[in-house]
């Protein structure tokens, strides 16, 4: 599939050379456990996958630019992986989180994917996309920004979300949830404070490297 992931430079890289410099590479452990923590405090959305309202799916279309991410249950048997329970759509202050464990895969979302209309940033999509397909074979997405390939543009080697964010922000994104339950019958705070979050700081990643915050 062409232009499935993409990042972009300004267009006199020359220009913004100080800024590059400027970026630490790394970040050790003792260090990141220092920083203050993170924490999203827009508007946070829950939906089931069979039930999201056709003026949010409308909404979703006119953004110019969303974060994402997904979640999935954790297993703990060697080779094995379970499917996607959640993904995450970010703007600059809300957050939809979509419960797909039970559902078949929403068409808004193929739709959203798809579109080269609406720029989606994400970190590892290549491993989100690949378990999508498994329930959405038609799912062929554009206008992906990938921030793994794009922060080595910026002398940035880490390739973790809790480590680039921590050297462009100076904030530790906390991982606590992250081998919690994604399919329990109801999520708790904790859970959704963690996955918008995610979805969240990856768009706040991308408009960093691009100067615009």
């Amino acid at each position: 599939m062409n232009n499935l992931y993409f990042c972009t430079r300004s267009p006199n890289i020359n220009e913004h050379l100080q800024t590059l410099m400027d970026y630490q590479p790394t970040i050790d452990k003792e260090t990141l456990q220092d920083l203050p923590l993170e924490k999203f405090t827009g508007r946070i959305h829950l939906y089931e996958a069979d039930a999201i309202p056709s003026e949010v799916a409308a909404a979703w279309l006119r953004e110019p630019l969303i974060g994402f991410d997904t979640e999935s249950k954790p297993v703990f048997v060697r080779g094995t992986r379970s499917r996607v329970s959640l993904i995450q759509l970010a703007t600059a202050d809300e957050c939809w989180l979509v419960r797909l464990a039970g559902h078949p895969f929403p068409k808004i979302l193929a739709d959203l994917f798809n579109t080269p209309k609406v720029t989606k940033v994400g970190l590892s999509s290549k491993d989100d996309f690949h378990q999508l397909r498994a329930v959405c074979p038609g799912l062929a997405p554009q206008g992906v920004v990938e921030l793994q390939s794009m922060v080595r543009d910026y002398g940035i080697e880490e390739m973790s979300l809790q480590k680039i964010y921590a050297i462009l922000f100076g904030l530790r994104i906390s991982k606590a949830q992250r081998l919690s339950n994604w399919e329990a019958e109801e999520l708790t705070e904790a859970q959704q404070q963690y996955a918008a979050l995610d979805a969240w700081a990856v768009r706040q990643i991308y408009l960093r490297l691009k100067g615009k915050i």
